[in-house]
């Protein structure tokens, strides 16, 4: 066996063994075996003028020769790179440097290629001006096979990474101070953005957008994302975690979301959204929303500390319908919002209005609703089983109004609530007694309940 050949087997195999870090470390080991270095082409780290040109040819290059470019750390001063098919560029994780020169345009793009590789390379945008043409630092447009991994991407004057059709994975990057959000994917098709670090982005975190309805499938899972602003206000456009906008079949799972101006995850007419495992810290607004007109979402084994509401499941109204929502943790809620309140206010725990099932959720400290069912006409086929509800305002609020469907509130404890257990609620004002056990309401079903002080 020669040399190289054993180092192959060796590296492979380890890889194999090993997650995180030291399998990312092999792999990029891997990457560099037959690899060719930049400076072989006459490009050179830490040059004072612009290399772009220079840079280009080596990418050239060695994707012709279907070989990996290795870049030695430093910094390269360039500006509108172009990655063609077979590109892969690695260089040393905080070490290689991509500094963009400004000039109306952006750092780099792809565009109708396969197979774009980029490992360990920070993409600096120095906060220089983009140009109009596009709204990303980095832009790839109907890339197939992008594979972003252990890059940075920082100072952008717009979005850090804006893919459109795109598919592949960006997984252990860091992305932040975006002008605007840190990673938009647009009109996915077999997309993971997986254990990436979005951060200090002023409008939004991660972005999983179509523009029109249709199924994408992307995987947002182990993602870091915290203090993520809304620099142009709004009641709910800006400022989330990770926004999902009609994208249907989308998994967020295992995300830790922290400091977002309004949603840690907000999902706007994403159907068969799944919605798991997330942490979800210090929201702004609404913790967790599924609204609009979607159909098919589960919200399930979330922990949400601190938010005005912890789940919203909505707008029945304009389609909003079908969820499971259990297992969920929600504490240390609170009236005071971005904006002054709207339709039912702040300080709600979980409120939801058709074709779903909420069980098994505890809920600790909602200052207005623990649980707000329906909404004037707008409830049908409500399930509230065997959730526990502690030291809320109102433990159970269900509408009462007119034309309003079906529910069975059943098994839940509520405790320490300060203006009632179970009341019935036309629209913001309450309209029955306690109703425990007991109902002059044909379409509400109440049983077995625990209410104490």
């Amino acid at each position: 066996m020669t040399r190289r050949a054993f180092l192959g087997g060796t590296i492979g195999g380890a890889a194999l063994c090993l997650s995180g870090t030291a399998a990312t470390a092999l792999v990029q080991v891997a990457e560099l075996r037959g690899s060719i270095d930049a400076t072989d082409l006459g490009l050179y780290p830490n040059a004072s003028s612009d290399q772009s040109a220079l840079f280009q040819d080596a990418v050239n290059r060695a994707a012709e020769k279907g070989r990996a470019l290795f870049l030695p750390a430093g910094t390269y001063p360039v500006s509108n790179l172009n990655f063609p098919s077979g590109t892969l560029i690695v260089g040393i994780p905080g070490r290689t440097r991509l500094i963009y020169q400004g000039g109306g345009g952006l750092l780099a793009t792809a565009k109708g290629v396969n197979n774009v590789g980029l490992n360990g390379i920070t993409f600096d945008g120095a906060n220089r001006s983009i140009g109009d043409q596009t709204d990303g630092l980095l832009h790839f447009i109907g890339v197939r096979q992008l594979t972003m991994q252990n890059c940075e991407v920082t100072g952008s004057s717009r979005t850090g990474l804006l893919m459109d059709r795109c598919s592949g994975r960006v997984t252990d990057c860091h992305v932040s101070g975006a002008a605007e959000a840190g990673i938009v994917s647009n009109e996915a098709d077999g997309l993971a953005l997986t254990g990436n670090v979005v951060t200090d982005c002023a409008n939004g975190g991660i972005w999983v957008h179509r523009w029109s309805e249709g199924e994408d499938g992307t995987l947002v899972s182990g993602n870091r994302v915290e203090r993520i602003g809304a620099k142009h206000g709004g009641t709910g456009q800006w400022g989330n975690g990770i926004n999902v906008f009609r994208a249907h079949g989308v998994v967020i799972s295992g995300n830790r979301i922290a400091d977002c101006a309004f949603s840690a995850i907000r999902s706007n007419t994403g159907s068969n959204v799944q919605i798991t495992g997330n942490s979800c810290l210090r929201s702004g607004e609404v913790a967790i929303y599924s609204e609009f007109a979607f159909q098919g979402a589960v919200i399930s084994d979330n922990l949400i500390d601190g938010a005005t509401t912890g789940v919203s499941i909505a707008n029945f109204m304009q389609g909003g319908r079908l969820a499971v929502c259990s297992g969920n943790l929600i504490r240390n809620l609170t009236e005071v919002g971005p904006y002054p309140p709207e339709v039912a206010g702040f300080g709600i725990g979980i409120a939801a209005e058709a074709d779903t099932t909420i069980t098994g959720n505890v809920i600790e400290g909602a200052p207005r609703f623990g649980m707000l069912l329906g909404w004037g006409p707008y409830m049908r086929n409500l399930i509230a089983s065997q959730n526990m509800l502690r030291d809320c305002g109102q433990g159970i609020a269900v509408t009462v109004v007119e034309g309003a469907g079906s529910a069975v509130i059943s098994n839940n404890i509520v405790q320490g609530s300060r203006t009632g257990g179970i009341n019935g609620y036309r629209w913001l004002d309450k309209a029955t007694g306690e109703l425990n056990g007991s109902t002059d309401w044909p379409n509400l079903t109440i049983s077995g309940n625990q209410v104490a002080a």
